[in-house]
């Protein structure tokens, strides 16, 4: 008979393709958000989103105007303009209000936050890819 083994789910992994420094926030992040520790977990959630901005040539001002930037500049726009928004303004209540940050919260700021570090660097290099191919493929030299 075979010995009953407890298995942990694998922790999901940022995709390589992201920068290594905002895998190692976002790690930290997750870590804090695993040891119930809900308000770290937003914060560091919130400095990640903060760092992004810097990255794509977002730098003066508030988080608010960096995203605002970033919407100018074509880097975000729609849903995701949105989502950075209400990230920014959960990682501010859990930095500067008293109210706790409850574990949804945390979770969707894990959750929103990865799906706009893969927008931005992940999925939108895999549509610049797929578009060249097909404009390659409609091309008149390519007949």
């Amino acid at each position: 008979m075979d010995t009953p083994g407890i298995y942990f789910p694998t922790p999901r992994r940022l995709n390589p393709a992201i920068p290594e420094e905002l895998r190692a926030e976002f790690s930290e992040a997750r870590t804090c958000f695993d040891a119930k520790a809900y308000r770290a977990s937003v914060m560091m959630a919130r400095h990640a989103l903060e760092r992004t901005c810097h990255m794509n040539g977002a730098t003066k001002g508030t988080l608010q105007t960096k995203l605002e930037a970033l919407e100018k500049q074509g880097t975000i726009s729609g849903d995701l303009t949105e989502w950075a928004d209400l990230l920014r303004l959960t990682g501010n209540a859990g930095s500067h209000d008293d109210d706790d940050v409850s574990p949804e919260d945390a979770k969707d700021m894990l959750d929103f936050t990865e799906a706009l570090l893969n927008h931005l660097y992940v999925l939108r290099a895999r549509f610049d890819e797929f578009k060249a191919r097909r404009q390659q493929k409609a091309s008149p030299n390519n007949t």
